[in-house]
């Protein structure tokens, strides 16, 4: 199968393949028709770029401008491992990647079954995540079936991924050290290698400078609202919503932690229209961000017409990421309690 998607990759076909954050789709990064056909196959924006992969950081020199000193101290620390960094690119890179943007996100992914493909294919591979654009990201197969089935050439199945939301994205393009986007590797972690990081609080309009900035993203088909605050306040506010709901018509899908169970037990079983998913337990953010987009995808496919949400805590570990992916999943609908 490696030797199989590897040829297509070379021949400009689209490739679906698991690494260690979610599935990703590759593409020969080189080939521009190739490109444009991955951005038309996901429905993608041609503003938003791509994150090119390769093997390793000796790999990384035709595309970019120079390798500073700090990319090799982090890619002694991250890589292979889910850690994007936007660097100035070289002319190589075709503009279809980059949105335009003068500079080039790539990253060394640890999953053995990418690194084997990359490998085999001998080419970077641009791949954003196997899904319709703004779509939760599949972490298993059939997501990658569910959303492109007939549009892409290939998949590689290798089982549910481990992180279960996207690479940290770290912009060394310009200035102070700059996270775009959160994920598995901490801006706490990045510290400890490098003497200042910054976090991106505004964007500027146009291009986006990394995927995953836009204010929607990582959305279910079906509504979703996101409560945050003090827990009992919180899960308070998600039952009248809930019943609001079920009042209406509406059918609920409600995401929650296992120490939730007790409290939304009643709701979630009190009704057939009530469907309950709980992720992981509140401080296991790690088991929540592995089963966060499994969870989005379970209840639109269930076809409730609502989503209610809450929040986990963000001061730690993974925290910042599942609370960046439900913030954008939830386009603005926030409640906070």
């Amino acid at each position: 199968m490696i030797a199989r998607a590897a040829e297509c990759l070379r021949a400009g076909g689209l490739v679906a393949f698991p690494t260690e954050t979610v599935y990703g789709l590759g593409v020969h990064a080189l080939d521009r028709a190739a490109v444009r056909r991955l951005f038309e196959a996901k429905q993608r924006p041609a503003t938003d770029p791509l994150i090119v992969h390769i093997g390793s950081v000796d790999l990384l020199a035709p595309l970019v401008i120079e390798v500073p000193d700090a990319v090799r101290t982090l890619a002694r620390r991250f890589w292979p491992g889910p850690l994007t960094l936007v660097l100035p690119r070289s002319p190589v890179v075709p503009d279809e990647v980059t949105a335009g943007l003068p500079s080039v996100a790539v990253r060394v992914p640890s999953h053995s079954v990418a690194r084997a493909l990359i490998a085999a294919a001998g080419i970077p591979v641009a791949a954003p995540s196997a899904n319709l654009f703004s779509r939760p990201s599949p972490t298993r197969a059939s997501h990658v079936l569910d959303d492109l089935g007939g549009r892409i050439d290939l998949i590689i199945d290798g089982g549910p991924t481990t992180i279960g939301v996207e690479s940290t994205v770290l912009d060394l393009s310009r200035g102070t050290p700059t996270v775009l986007r959160p994920g598995a590797i901490t801006v706490d972690m990045l510290r400890e290698v490098l003497p200042r990081v910054d976090v991106l609080t505004t964007i500027e309009p146009g291009p986006m400078p990394s995927p995953g900035m836009l204010e929607k993203h990582y959305a279910p088909r079906a509504p979703l609202t996101l409560f945050e605050g003090q827990p009992a306040a919180v899960l308070q506010a998600l039952v009248l919503a809930a019943r609001a709901a079920l009042v209406e018509g509406k059918s609920v899908g409600v995401i929650a932690a296992d120490d939730d169970e007790a409290a939304l037990g009643e709701l979630g079983g009190s009704d057939k229209h009530v469907l309950l998913r709980t992720i992981g337990a509140e401080r296991a953010t790690d088991v929540v961000a592995a089963r966060l987009y499994a969870a989005l995808r379970d209840l639109d496919a269930a076809g409730v017409d609502v989503i209610l949400v809450r929040s986990f805590p963000a001061e730690r570990g993974l925290g910042t990421a599942v609370q960046d992916r439900l913030r954008r999943a939830a386009a603005g609908r926030i409640v906070r309690c």
